[in-house]
């Protein structure tokens, strides 16, 4: 998408990439899960990364772009680190121990953090009453989530792992949505530049990590099914060049709040898709839960969409 920074942004772009972003990363959280059985979460996030960034560049290279000044490859790994090797990351340990389903749905609290750590929008965003009630309705909706989970965890040692899972997940939301800001508002060259430099970064800390882990101890190549190897495909080719390529590029020419609204399809398509072939299940009350963190990005959003219209 680097030749659409050169030029008036198109509707039909727009749309396109917002449609890239709500599909493609909603099914990217079953193929995480199943990947990571068979392959160890640091190896595939450096595997993931590592593979996409190297393909990325090579085809930057080739059309003529740029890697920027320095202070801008600074800025592009350390919201690479944050984004990819902290948000991302965060995904692929916490569906270690939890249903890929149940952890879109908590990563649908993103815009709240978008909203929340916004500092120059702080003034537009905390003085409006719509944004105020779609925070707290959020919250009610993401403890009614995971009301059952957070419970059990606390009365049954068993299920300890699951409160972790949740905890990481926590922690890798505020920094995706950290770096998502901070890659906004510092943007460097082009957004295909940035997004190869970003990928690049994580996948070479996740590559540092896996081995201070030991994870390749053991590890068997041709133990693997096809159906995780083909997992790793899809996440590289779909997750990684087209959908973060396009996501990073919608930061630059649409407003923050805006493009997280992908929090708002991802969970509805990785539900799906992990109910017809994950065989998970959703119990009534976190249906509800994620009805009511819908309804309240929604209200946070709502004022934005109106002058959006306006304009």
């Amino acid at each position: 998408m680097a030749s659409i920074n050169t030029r008036p942004n198109s509707t039909f772009l727009v749309i396109l990439a917002f449609a890239i972003v709500y599909v493609v990363w909603g099914s990217t959280y079953y193929f995480i899960q199943v990947a990571v059985i068979s392959i160890p979460p640091m190896m595939l996030g450096a595997m993931r990364f590592l593979a996409a960034g190297w393909l990325l560049l090579i085809w930057c290279l080739v059309r003529g772009e740029r890697f920027g000044t320095r202070n801008q490859i600074l800025t592009s790994v350390i919201t690479g680190l944050m984004m990819l090797l902290g948000g991302t990351g965060a995904v692929i340990w916490a569906e270690k121990w939890l249903p890929s389903s149940l952890v879109a749905i908590l990563i649908s609290s993103s815009p709240f953090w978008f909203v929340l750590l916004d500092f120059p929008k702080w003034k537009e965003n905390l003085t409006n009453r719509s944004i105020i009630a779609g925070l707290i309705i959020g919250f009610i909706g993401v403890n009614l989530m995971f009301y059952d989970k957070i419970t059990a965890a606390f009365s049954q040692g068993g299920n300890q792992l699951e409160l972790l899972g949740l905890g990481i997940l926590l922690f890798g939301t505020v920094s995706w949505a950290g770096g998502s800001l901070v890659s906004k508002y510092k943007a460097s060259a082009t957004a295909n530049m940035t997004s190869a430099i970003q990928m690049l970064a994580a996948g070479t800390v996740f590559g540092i990590g896996s081995i201070l882990l030991k994870e390749w101890k053991g590890f068997e190549w041709s133990e693997v099914p096809s159906g995780a190897w083909f997992s790793v495909v899809y996440l590289v080719i779909f997750g990684s060049l087209i959908a973060y390529s396009a996501y990073i590029w919608l930061l630059r020419v649409r407003s923050a709040a805006q493009v997280s609204t992908y929090a708002y399809v991802n969970p509805l398509i990785a539900v799906l898709l992990g109910v017809a072939f994950g065989g998970e299940h959703i119990t009534l009350m976190q249906a509800a839960g994620l009805i009511v963190i819908l309804i309240g990005v929604l209200m946070i959003n709502l004022s934005k969409f109106r002058k959006v219209e306006k304009q």
